[in-house]
Protein backbone atom coordinates (compact mmCIF):
# COMPACT_ATOMS: atom_id res chain seq x y z
CA UNK A 1 0.00 0.00 0.00
CA UNK A 2 1.07 3.56 -0.64
CA UNK A 3 -0.01 6.89 0.75
CA UNK A 4 -1.00 9.83 -1.44
CA UNK A 5 -1.98 13.12 0.22
CA UNK A 6 -3.27 11.46 3.38
CA UNK A 7 -5.17 8.73 1.53
CA UNK A 8 -4.33 5.07 1.73
CA UNK A 9 -4.41 3.49 -1.69
CA UNK A 10 -3.34 0.23 -3.21
CA UNK A 11 -0.23 0.46 -5.37
CA UNK A 12 -2.25 -0.45 -8.45
CA UNK A 13 -5.05 2.00 -7.66
CA UNK A 14 -4.98 5.55 -9.00
CA UNK A 15 -7.38 8.08 -7.44
CA UNK A 16 -9.92 9.45 -9.92
CA UNK A 17 -9.04 13.02 -10.86
CA UNK A 18 -12.11 15.14 -11.59
CA UNK A 19 -11.65 17.87 -14.18
CA UNK A 20 -15.22 17.99 -15.50
CA UNK A 21 -16.11 21.62 -16.32
CA UNK A 22 -19.74 21.18 -15.28
CA UNK A 23 -18.68 19.91 -11.85
CA UNK A 24 -16.05 22.62 -11.46
CA UNK A 25 -18.62 25.28 -12.41
CA UNK A 26 -21.05 23.82 -9.87
CA UNK A 27 -18.35 23.99 -7.17
CA UNK A 28 -17.67 27.61 -8.09
CA UNK A 29 -21.38 28.46 -7.82
CA UNK A 30 -21.57 26.73 -4.43
CA UNK A 31 -18.61 28.77 -3.19
CA UNK A 32 -20.02 32.05 -4.45
CA UNK A 33 -23.39 31.36 -2.85
CA UNK A 34 -21.80 30.34 0.44
CA UNK A 35 -19.56 33.41 0.63
CA UNK A 36 -22.23 35.92 -0.36
CA UNK A 37 -25.28 34.54 1.40
CA UNK A 38 -24.20 32.34 4.29
CA UNK A 39 -20.70 33.22 5.41
CA UNK A 40 -21.01 36.96 4.95
CA UNK A 41 -19.77 39.59 7.41
CA UNK A 42 -23.04 39.56 9.34
CA UNK A 43 -23.55 35.81 9.75
CA UNK A 44 -19.96 34.50 9.85
CA UNK A 45 -19.29 35.36 13.55
CA UNK A 46 -22.33 33.29 14.54
CA UNK A 47 -21.40 30.42 12.20
CA UNK A 48 -18.03 30.11 13.87
CA UNK A 49 -19.82 29.25 17.10
CA UNK A 50 -21.12 26.01 15.58
CA UNK A 51 -19.55 22.98 17.21
CA UNK A 52 -17.95 21.32 14.20
CA UNK A 53 -14.61 19.55 14.01
CA UNK A 54 -11.69 21.48 12.58
CA UNK A 55 -11.57 18.98 9.71
CA UNK A 56 -15.16 19.85 8.75
CA UNK A 57 -14.32 23.57 8.68
CA UNK A 58 -11.16 22.91 6.62
CA UNK A 59 -12.99 20.74 4.09
CA UNK A 60 -15.83 23.27 3.86
CA UNK A 61 -13.27 25.99 3.21
CA UNK A 62 -11.69 23.93 0.42
CA UNK A 63 -15.10 23.48 -1.21
CA UNK A 64 -16.28 27.06 -0.87
CA UNK A 65 -13.11 29.15 -1.08
CA UNK A 66 -10.33 27.22 -2.77
CA UNK A 67 -12.21 26.02 -5.85
CA UNK A 68 -10.10 28.16 -8.21
CA UNK A 69 -7.00 26.25 -7.17
CA UNK A 70 -8.55 22.96 -8.26
CA UNK A 71 -10.24 24.27 -11.39
CA UNK A 72 -7.13 23.82 -13.51
CA UNK A 73 -5.43 20.85 -11.90
CA UNK A 74 -8.58 18.94 -11.00
CA UNK A 75 -9.67 17.40 -7.71
CA UNK A 76 -9.60 13.81 -6.52
CA UNK A 77 -13.06 12.29 -6.30
CA UNK A 78 -12.55 11.08 -2.75
CA UNK A 79 -11.53 14.62 -1.70
CA UNK A 80 -14.70 15.98 -3.27
CA UNK A 81 -16.76 13.38 -1.42
CA UNK A 82 -15.11 14.48 1.85
CA UNK A 83 -15.89 18.13 1.06
CA UNK A 84 -19.51 17.37 0.19
CA UNK A 85 -19.90 15.38 3.40
CA UNK A 86 -18.40 18.27 5.40
CA UNK A 87 -20.83 20.70 3.73
CA UNK A 88 -23.72 18.39 4.61
CA UNK A 89 -22.58 18.22 8.23
CA UNK A 90 -22.33 22.01 8.28
CA UNK A 91 -25.90 22.34 6.95
CA UNK A 92 -27.21 19.90 9.53
CA UNK A 93 -25.42 21.66 12.41
CA UNK A 94 -26.57 25.10 11.24
CA UNK A 95 -30.18 23.97 11.02
CA UNK A 96 -30.04 22.25 14.40
CA UNK A 97 -27.95 24.71 16.44
CA UNK A 98 -28.25 28.06 14.71
CA UNK A 99 -31.60 28.57 13.01
CA UNK A 100 -33.92 27.96 15.98
CA UNK A 101 -32.63 31.00 17.90
CA UNK A 102 -30.89 32.99 15.19
CA UNK A 103 -32.81 36.24 15.67
CA UNK A 104 -32.14 36.26 19.43
CA UNK A 105 -28.39 36.21 18.80
CA UNK A 106 -28.67 39.58 17.05
CA UNK A 107 -31.28 41.39 19.17
CA UNK A 108 -28.71 43.20 21.31
CA UNK A 109 -26.40 44.00 18.40
CA UNK A 110 -25.34 47.61 18.02
CA UNK A 111 -25.70 47.89 14.24
CA UNK A 112 -27.33 51.05 12.94
CA UNK A 113 -28.70 52.40 9.68
CA UNK A 114 -27.71 50.60 6.48
CA UNK A 115 -25.71 47.93 8.36
CA UNK A 116 -28.74 47.08 10.48
CA UNK A 117 -30.91 46.72 7.37
CA UNK A 118 -28.33 44.52 5.63
CA UNK A 119 -27.81 42.44 8.78
CA UNK A 120 -31.56 41.97 9.22
CA UNK A 121 -31.86 40.90 5.58
CA UNK A 122 -28.98 38.40 5.98
CA UNK A 123 -30.57 36.96 9.12
CA UNK A 124 -34.06 36.83 7.61
CA UNK A 125 -32.82 35.11 4.43
CA UNK A 126 -30.43 32.65 6.08
CA UNK A 127 -32.90 29.73 6.27
CA UNK A 128 -33.72 29.93 2.56
CA UNK A 129 -30.06 30.56 1.66
CA UNK A 130 -29.07 27.51 3.71
CA UNK A 131 -31.70 25.45 1.88
CA UNK A 132 -30.37 26.66 -1.48
CA UNK A 133 -26.84 25.75 -0.37
CA UNK A 134 -28.02 22.28 0.70
CA UNK A 135 -29.77 21.77 -2.66
CA UNK A 136 -26.64 22.84 -4.53
CA UNK A 137 -24.46 20.47 -2.48
CA UNK A 138 -26.92 17.64 -3.11
CA UNK A 139 -26.84 18.38 -6.85
CA UNK A 140 -23.05 18.28 -6.81
CA UNK A 141 -23.11 15.00 -4.91
CA UNK A 142 -25.47 13.47 -7.48
CA UNK A 143 -23.17 14.57 -10.33
CA UNK A 144 -20.17 13.07 -8.52
CA UNK A 145 -22.00 9.76 -8.07
CA UNK A 146 -22.81 9.63 -11.78
CA UNK A 147 -19.17 10.34 -12.65
CA UNK A 148 -18.04 7.77 -10.08
CA UNK A 149 -20.29 5.07 -11.51
CA UNK A 150 -19.20 5.79 -15.10
CA UNK A 151 -15.53 5.65 -14.13
CA UNK A 152 -15.93 2.45 -12.08
CA UNK A 153 -17.11 0.37 -15.04
CA UNK A 154 -16.63 -3.16 -13.66
CA UNK A 155 -15.28 -2.10 -10.24
CA UNK A 156 -17.32 -1.01 -7.25
CA UNK A 157 -17.91 2.79 -7.30
CA UNK A 158 -16.15 4.72 -4.54
CA UNK A 159 -19.35 6.20 -3.10
CA UNK A 160 -20.71 2.77 -2.15
CA UNK A 161 -17.97 2.16 0.39
CA UNK A 162 -17.09 5.73 1.38
CA UNK A 163 -17.71 6.24 5.10
CA UNK A 164 -20.49 8.70 5.91
CA UNK A 165 -21.91 9.20 2.43
CA UNK A 166 -24.93 7.04 3.22
CA UNK A 167 -26.14 9.84 5.54
CA UNK A 168 -25.90 12.68 2.94
CA UNK A 169 -29.64 12.83 2.22
CA UNK A 170 -30.53 12.88 5.92
CA UNK A 171 -27.98 15.63 6.67
CA UNK A 172 -29.01 17.83 3.75
CA UNK A 173 -32.77 17.41 4.06
CA UNK A 174 -33.09 16.91 7.82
Amino acid sequence: MGRIMGRLILKSEVPLLVKDTIIMTEIERIGEHFQANISNRFIRPILLQLSLDKDVWTLLEHLTEKHEHYQYQGSHLDDLYRQVLAAARFVSAARRDLLPNLRHRFDNSSSEGQDKILRDMAVHNLPSNLKTFADMVKGLYEKLVILDEKAAKTKKPIHLSFPGLQEIDQLLEG
